[in-house]
């Protein structure tokens, strides 16, 4: 049996399907929000009327879909105890629309469903605001606007590009109207809120376990970019701090608690230390992306307070740690901008040393029982003599250090994703038996080699490297980037950072080479056919993504407050974003208006006989005699006639109109006997027409009027 191809299909069964592709297109990004039953749930339902509209078969019974339907109201309640929330409501109204496409039989049908459609875009956007879920979205109000247009269009067959390119006509005639009302809304919290995109991972932590940053090696998304104010530092010196770690329980480190906007002592407080003049200091801007932690990890060293640009939640507030990290008094939910200024010399800022007496315990703790042949190992290597006889504490740190990377370079150690299973004791099963394993693997191993031999050090988690983008010169740290090192303490210095990684694999640091998963098929494909397609494809992707994070997401109250400056108002404020705003609108409706008049003005024809004789036909329907478009003046004047012959005492008036509606007739065809006169005025003649009636009461037509006309059926209408 061979399938009807879809140009063959019935109009009706064609619109269906074009209908549903649609709604699986405005669906499918939300997959990843609603649980798999839902997903499973609204696939097949789609899956079954696309069936059922293929082979021209019966919809299904009420009673069935009302079954379905409280199937699915008691799914959304026991999975989360309740139909009221985001996610709940998220996940309803996703196996509502896709149930109602089981019984779209009319037109109001049709109807519920493009505003179901409109309501799953919106929805698309709490959950991300990304460049390629707007594009979607675009896409997707764009099939159904089209598929609106189909439904107001009930007569023949119209094309589907027909149909679109009408959609996309209205949609660039909305274009000004949404561009002012981007540009000037006011941004007022939490009415301009929505969470941020952070999809299912959460990238860097407050804690850390032996393979944590190696899963984040295998997540390409975007962590933050940085533009520099100037030529930027080489790969090495790109270190983003994150999270400090220096408290461990045995199978995981955790941060010092602090809270964001205690004081510091002014010696260490880099607030306290900034110098705006200061020569070679490193000035950048940096777009972060939601990273669900309270640290912002900027380049070491910073100075002085960072200047938040745009984003983020009304209220952040970022302050220094006394770990040398930066953090905020809430978790970064929200994509930010900020300004940051950097020390080229790296050096990272630590308490004074006369603050750390008695609270060396905090870099030194190791907990009992864990780590016991690292520790034992550790008691071996203190007992060479370049540590032994050591002249001084700081030095002795120094040699220590010095020792444990040169064990890294010739004890065989490798650089791997995939260290294995290591078992109750992984970090003395990593430095002893395997010898293999990622960054984190070797900035814990040397923390607490140091530590066993009673030098403060600690863990330092965050971001190393990235690649600059060629396109826009943009530097791309992702999630791959994610790093762990060291830092000990020098007595008389401070904190010295150390990188047990560059030792094993130094093409990590100073090359940007990075361990990563395979491609996928598609990616693979375009890496097989030319290997810098990809790379470049995926460079004009990430300098078009930051221009839309730059430019449209990190549009917020500041920027609209700097442009009301710099289109002249001085002190801008709230309410002065509403004067723009109504301005814009008033302007808008005012071009519109006009361009709305020119264009009416355009369609009248410009035959004098013609204008005349549109603009008496609907004075005649404002008097009550209406008249069809295909009537002539004589079957006007005829049917005014046999009108004045049912009414004798008002038929005067309805006798001179006809008398003048020939006479008008005349004017455009004439006869042998009277030929027209090209010197006639047409207005005058349609003027005596009005004149007549006036004199006249108002027609009322009712179903018995001859005036009335024949009414007229929609296919397709309910």
């Amino acid at each position: 049996m061979r399938l009807p191809g879809l140009p063959t299909l019935p109009r009706e069964r064609r619109d269906t399907l074009f209908m549903l592709a649609v709604l699986a297109w405005t669906l499918a990004p939300l997959a990843g929000h609603v649980p798999t039953w839902a997903t499973a749930g609204a696939a097949l339902a789609l899956l079954w009327r696309a069936a059922l509209a293929w082979r021209g078969a019966a919809l299904p019974p009420r009673w069935l879909l009302t079954g379905l339907l409280i199937a699915s109201v008691g799914a959304v309640a026991l999975t989360w105890r309740s139909l009221g929330g985001k996610d709940a409501g998220l996940a309803l109204l996703v196996m509502l629309a896709a149930l109602k496409t089981l019984e779209l039989r009319a037109r109001r049908d049709a109807l519920v469903l493009f505003f179901l459609g409109f309501f799953l875009v919106l929805s698309n956007f709490l959950h991300s605001q990304s460049l390629a879920i707007a594009l979607a979205m675009g896409g997707a109000v764009w099939g159904l606007l089209a598929a609106l247009v189909l439904a107001h269009m009930p007569v023949g067959r119209p094309g589907l590009a027909n149909a679109a390119g009408k959609a996309g006509r209205l949609m660039l005639t909305g274009v000004p109207l949404v561009a002012a009302l981007f540009v000037f809304f006011p941004r007022i919290a939490p009415l301009w809120g929505v969470p941020g995109d952070a999809g299912g991972r959460t990238g860097l932590s407050n804690e850390l376990q032996l393979g944590d940053v190696a899963e984040l090696a295998l997540d390409d998304r975007v962590a933050l970019r940085v533009q520099f104010n100037g030529p930027p530092p080489p790969p090495q010196a790109l270190y983003f701090r994150g999270p400090v770690l220096s408290q461990p329980d045995g199978r995981r480190w955790t941060v010092l608690p602090w809270r964001a906007g205690a004081a510091l002592p002014p010696a260490f407080d880099p607030r306290q230390q900034a110098d705006p003049s200061m020569p070679g200091d490193l000035r950048y801007e940096m777009t972060v992306e939601p990273l669900r932690i309270a640290t912002l990890p900027l380049l070491e060293s910073v100075q002085g307070l960072p200047e938040r640009i745009a984003g983020g939640e009304d209220g952040l507030v970022l302050a220094p740690h006394p770990e040398g990290s930066w953090i905020s008094n809430r978790p970064i939910t929200e994509r930010l901008q900020v300004r940051a200024v950097a020390r080229r010399d790296g050096r990272t800022p630590g308490l004074p040393e006369d603050l750390l007496t008695g609270t060396l315990s905090n870099w030194l703790a190791l907990p009992a029982g864990q780590h016991p042949r690292t520790r034992a190992w550790a008691a071996e290597l203190a007992r060479q003599p370049a540590l032994a006889q050591a002249p001084s504490e700081a030095r002795r740190a120094d040699v220590l250090a010095i020792a444990l990377i040169a064990h890294i370079r010739q004890a065989g150690y490798a650089y791997t994703l995939s260290p294995g299973e290591l078992g109750e004791q992984p970090l003395d099963a990593f430095w002893l038996d395997r010898r293999a394993g990622f960054c984190e693997h070797y900035a814990t191993a040397f923390v607490v080699v140091m530590r066993s031999l009673g030098v403060p050090a600690r863990i330092v988690t965050g971001y190393q490297g990235g690649r600059l983008n060629p396109i826009d010169g943009v530097l791309e740290v992702r999630q791959s980037d994610a790093h762990a090192w060291a830092e000990y303490w020098r007595a008389g210095d401070g904190w010295v950072r150390v990188d047990p990684t560059a030792a094993i694999a130094p093409e990590r640091i100073s090359g940007g080479q990075r361990l990563s998963a395979p491609r996928g098929l598609v990616a693979g494909a375009l890496a097989n056919v030319d290997p810098a397609l990809l790379e470049r494809l995926r460079a004009v992707w990430g300098a078009l993504d930051h221009r839309w994070n730059q430019w449209v997401l990190g549009h917020g109250r500041q920027r609209q407050l700097d442009l009301l400056r710099a289109l002249g108002w001085v002190d801008a404020d709230l309410s002065d974003l509403g004067r723009a705003l109504a301005i814009a609108l008033a302007t808008l409706a005012g071009l519109g208006a006009a361009l709305a008049a020119w264009q009416a003005r355009r369609s009248r024809p410009r035959d004098p006989w013609l204008r005349a004789w549109q603009d008496l036909r609907r004075s005649l329907a404002r008097r009550g005699y209406p008249s069809q478009p295909h009537e002539t003046p004589r079957q006007l004047a005829g049917r005014l006639r046999r009108d004045a012959e049912r009414a004798p005492a008002d038929s005067a008036h309805l006798v001179a109109a006809a008398e003048s509606l020939l006479a008008l007739e005349g004017m455009r065809y004439g006869s042998r006997s009277n030929p027209p006169d090209p010197a006639a005025d047409p207005r005058l003649a349609a003027q005596r027409v009005v004149r007549a009636l006036r004199h006249g009461r108002p027609r009322k037509t009712g179903p018995g009027s001859p005036l009335r006309p024949a009414r007229t059926s929609t296919p397709g209408a309910d």
